[in-house]
Formats: C-alpha cells, sequence, structure tokens
C-alpha cells in the first residue's frame, strides 16, 4: 500500500468526529429525557453540577460527566473560572424549543432506537428478508415524530399546502383529507389545527402509533373532526378526499405503486396527492453529502428494510430522488407530478389525476 500521510490523518480525524457523534448521542438522549436541557434554559443563568442535579433530582457525579460531555460536544457552554456551564440563546433554541424547525434531540432519540436493531439488520444482509416498522426499538416511533414535527410545523400550513393549486382554499372552506402513514399523527393534528372548517383522517398499519394518535388529538382538543385507524395504505377507506398526504413514508412502503393507485381512487374530482419526502437528487453522487449520509444511514436501517418486510418489496430507499419518484406516481395513474416546495431535508410534491 502506498499510504499518503495527509489523506490519512484526514480519515483519522473524521473517524473522531465521528466516534464522538455516535458515543454522545445516547447522552443527548437522557438530556432531553430528564428535562436536563430545559432545567439548564430555565435557570437563567450559568449552574454548577450541584445546581443542575438539585434542580433535576438527580445524581451530582452523572450530572457532572454529563455536563462535560456537552461542553465538549459544543451544546453548552463551560465557564472555567467558576466552574459553571450554561447554554447561549442558539443552543437553548435548538436543544429545547420542541416548535422549532432546528430542534435537535428528536433526531438522537431516532438514531439510538435505529442502532438497536442492528443486529437483526445485520442478519438480513445475508438473508434479504425485511424488518417491520413495528419490529424497531418503541423509541424510534416517538424520535420519529420528535424528529419530523417541527419540520412540519415550520412549513406544512405556512409554506407548503398555499404552494399546492387550490388547495389551501378547500380547506379554509371545509374539505376532507385523509393523512397516510400517519404515525403518530403530527402532520393530521397540525392540518386539523389550522383549518377546523375540514375533517381530518389518519391512516397507518401500526396499531400502537395509532392509539398514540388518537390520545394526542384529544390532548390537541380536534378529536371531534379527526379519525384515527389502523389500516395499510392501499386499504384505507372512504373517498371523495379534497386532499391526500404521505409524509416521509412513501418510499418505506413495499407497493409504492399499488398505493398510488388507491390514493387515485380515493381522491375526488380535482382533488390533490401531496407526497413529502427526503430531500435527495436523482443520482447516488448527488446525494453524498451530509444530508445524504443521515438519510442513507436511515434508509440502511429502517426504510429499506421496512419495504422488504411487505408486498412487493420494491424498497425505493430514503434517497429514492424525484425522478424515481415520478415513476412511481405514474405508474400509479397520476397524470402531472411537480415540486411545490423544498427545504433541505425535504422535497414537496403535488400529483394530481
Amino acid at each position: 500500500m502506498n499510504i499518503n500521510e495527509e489523506k490519512l490523518n484526514n480519515l483519522l480525524g473524521k473517524f473522531v468526529g465521528d466516534l464522538g457523534a455516535t458515543m454522545s448521542a445516547g447522552t443527548i438522549v437522557i438530556g432531553e429525557k430528564l428535562g436536563l436541557y430545559k432545567a439548564m434554559r430555565d435557570a437563567g443563568r450559568a449552574v454548577t453540577s450541584e445546581d443542575l442535579a438539585r434542580m433535576t433530582n438527580t445524581n451530582e457525579r452523572y450530572i457532572r460527566e454529563w455536563l462535560n460531555t456537552q461542553a465538549a460536544s459544543g451544546y453548552v457552554e463551560y465557564d472555567a473560572e467558576s466552574k459553571s456551564y450554561f447554554m447561549t440563546d442558539e443552543q437553548a433554541f435548538v436543544m429545547t424549543d420542541e416548535s422549532s424547525a432546528a430542534y435537535l434531540p428528536g433526531a438522537f432519540i431516532l438514531a439510538t432506537s435505529a442502532l438497536q436493531a442492528t443486529p437483526k439488520i445485520t442478519e438480513r444482509f445475508k438473508s434479504g428478508d425485511g424488518l417491520g416498522w413495528h419490529e424497531h426499538d418503541h423509541g424510534l416511533f416517538c424520535g420519529t415524530e420528535l424528529f419530523f414535527r417541527p419540520g412540519y410545523g415550520a412549513h406544512l400550513v405556512s409554506d407548503w399546502i398555499p404552494a399546492l393549486d387550490g388547495v389551501e382554499d378547500k380547506l379554509k372552506a371545509g374539505g376532507k383529507v385523509a393523512d397516510i402513514g400517519c404515525g403518530h399523527g403530527a402532520s393530521t393534528i397540525l392540518m386539523a389545527q389550522a383549518f377546523p372548517n375540514s375533517m381530518f383522517f389518519g391512516f397507518d398499519y401500526h396499531d400502537k402509533s395509532i392509539e398514540t394518535a388518537r390520545a394526542k388529538a384529544e390532548a390537541a382538543g380536534v378529536s371531534d373532526r379527526v379519525t384515527f385507524e389502523v389500516v395499510n395504505s392501499k386499504e384505507y377507506p372512504g373517498s371523495g378526499y379534497d386532499l391526500v398526504t404521505n409524509f416521509d413514508c412513501l418510499h418505506d412502503m413495499g407497493d409504492p405503486v399499488g398505493a398510488a393507485a388507491h390514493v387515485k381512487s380515493s381522491l375526488a374530482e380535482g382533488g390533490t396527492w401531496l407526497i413529502v419526502e427526503p430531500f435527495a437528487g436523482d443520482t447516488p453522487e448527488s446525494n453524498h453529502n451530509p444530508v445524504g449520509r443521515i438519510y442513507y444511514s436511515a434508509s440502511t436501517l429502517i426504510c429499506t428494510p421496512a419495504s422488504l418486510a411487505q408486498e412487493v418489496g420494491l424498497a425505493l430507499g430514503a434517497q429514492a430522488g424525484e425522478q424515481r419518484l415520478r415513476d412511481v406516481v405514474t405508474a400509479g395513474g397520476f397524470s402531472s407530478l411537480r415540486r411545490a416546495s423544498e427545504t433541505p431535508f425535504n422535497i414537496i410534491l403535488e400529483a394530481k389525476p
């Protein structure tokens, strides 16, 4: 081997960063679960490990180690003179504000939960079998909601729906909406809160997620206009929907073409299909970047196995790209597809029969 020392050192430096991020992920989950970040924010001042332990009813020695992990990671600041820790406004914003599109802890709950499936996925690499969404650690379901909900909250009602042709006016007047693959119902509830004259129906095959969605709708005060039901994407009931939505889930389906055909059959005349998918280009090399790295990793552990566990098992993957999605949508009977909007993490597509 002819080793280039500069390239080797760059690769080792990348390894140090990656290993540090991997090892620290669990500490971020601990901080979210125990309310440590929010306690620091609410203190309004620098705190010692003793202070934070007392405020959160936790053990000081654990807290001391946790605080130094966060300081080394750049998620909190350390004042050496006073031996205390504090958060900048920016750190508090991304670590504590669940309504912010930049809220980070949910992503780490998702990641650490997904990693628990590594032994099972390793075996699937050899057998080719799938691993259903329902077979993952339960933290994945909560983490997925926490990861995606802030982005939906920031963009769904204010940007994505207005970008669709005529949909916003229909929902303001009183429309009928089906949210397919709704999970914990974050997207369904956000739309119901924004459009009180419309009726919303959330469908997901995962019964535990539907139980959670119903409880969240009740807590949000929209259960009179929101119905959640356990059913798969090709069998959900009803017709005459003015809007059908799929948020970050079409690529997880075993038979997305069949799902597309069912969407078409359930739409009202002039109805719209809103498809929100992970941001991706149409070639592998266009996705070899930090965002693509996140999505390819998630796709390896979650999305591709989920599709392979279902009939057909098309396995689009989380980085399918717009052209591949267009092929699926048109094969399902739709005549048009356009990119209505985008964010650094999502492409927003409008399909018409």
